[in-house]
């Protein structure tokens, strides 16, 4: 009796691990097929270029100078972008890309961080022939990778867009019950994460209902880039506050509404967080002596899809301040290039004396 027991519970236990070996294999089956079928109605614009044992996607478009640097938020890729980028195209060349792990660009050995993300931004860029330099803008999360570029390659930076950036003290700053909710963020990221390659977030709906943003994020390697970028956040905001200010750089913080309010917030949870975030954007403004603040009126966080127009005329504005200092910074190059060939010259002529005097008959002994 007891033989015939182990015998049906063993034949259970092998039929149910079959069910979910079943489970698993049709569900990484129903993901990548669903997602080879989005990505070829949905191709990836733009290149990927080789930064040193991987691959990131950058997309450029437009003609003209300082080149427009887009950067998204936590867990973004290039494709936030796209109701802004072909207007800024228009007038200037404009580039959006995905961080390493992130939409199209290929997972990065590094760790996640904001000054990571600068460094290997710096490493596309040259790659990909983009000269400098840049206006940089930054949304959300972004905002720290821009100031942590411009803190390390200031030369390259002719201005910066900041769109709803976040505060390196925000989650100091904000009330507590968005801290609580913060960690269920994490955590839900981290079950993105583990699920995707299965196909759950994308059975469940969370990966939306737009099939570009399916194609560019709806994969594990978005959903882990998501999740460590969410665990590394505190990180990221400790290495922008110790990048400074940004000198006399021109400079536009544009904020979201703070009468739009967030649905997901109790009302005393969203207006102290409004109250706070609204004072922070007029920190962000004070970085530069030529920084403005603009408030997005209508706008959610998302401001680049809630009023692109207020994030395009912000970026025509930088370029247009940027653009007669780029004319000073040229004519100084080519003085300074004037004076090292005049520099040359000198010493060549200052040792074609020298050895005439030398060989002087009133020198010879």
């Amino acid at each position: 009796m007891l033989n015939s027991a182990g015998r049906w519970l063993r034949l259970a236990a092998g039929v149910f691990i079959t069910l979910i070996l079943v489970a698993v294999i049709s569900g990484v089956v129903y993901q990548n097929l669903l997602l080879a079928r989005e990505r070829r109605a949905n191709p990836m614009p733009g290149q990927l270029i080789d930064v040193g044992g991987f691959k990131m996607h950058v997309d450029c478009t437009g003609q003209g100078t300082p080149v427009v640097i887009l950067d998204s938020g936590l867990g973004d890729s290039y494709i936030w972008w796209r109701d802004v980028q072909p207007e800024i195209g228009k007038f200037v060349r404009v580039c959006s890309y995905d961080r390493a792990g992130m939409g199209y660009s290929e997972t990065s050995p590094r760790p996640r961080t904001s000054r990571i993300f600068a460094e290997e931004l710096h490493q596309l860029l040259h790659a990909a022939r983009v000269p400098a330099p840049y206006v940089l803008v930054g949304h959300s999360m972004g905002g720290y990778d821009v100031r942590l570029y411009a803190s390390l390659y200031r030369t390259e930076v002719a201005g910066m867009v900041l769109v709803d950036a976040s505060h390196p003290d925000q989650l100091k700053r904000f009330p507590p019950g968005l801290h609580a909710m913060n960690a269920g963020w994490i955590r839900e990221a981290e079950y993105l994460e583990i699920t995707a390659p299965i196909g759950i977030p994308r059975l469940l709906g969370y990966c939306g209902d737009d099939a570009a943003i399916r194609a560019a994020e709806c994969t594990f390697r978005s959903a882990r880039e998501n999740a460590i970028e969410r665990r590394t956040f505190r990180e990221s905001a400790a290495q922008a506050a110790a990048t400074g200010n940004l000198g006399d750089l021109p400079l536009v913080v544009v904020s979201h509404d703070p009468e739009r309010h967030d649905p997901s917030l109790s009302p005393d949870v969203d207006k102290a967080t409004n109250d706070a975030f609204e004072q922070m954007q007029e920190e962000l403004s004070r970085l530069s002596t030529r920084g403005t603040l603009v408030i997005a009126r209508n706008s959610g966080h998302y401001i680049q899809l809630d009023r692109p127009d207020v994030v395009i005329d912000a970026v025509h504005k930088v370029v247009d301040q940027a653009r007669p200092l780029l004319g000073i910074r040229m004519r100084a190059e080519e003085l300074k290039l004037k004076a090292a060939r005049l520099a040359n010259e000198a010493d060549e002529l200052f040792a074609r004396a020298e050895q005439i005097e030398t060989d002087s008959p009133a020198k010879r002994p």
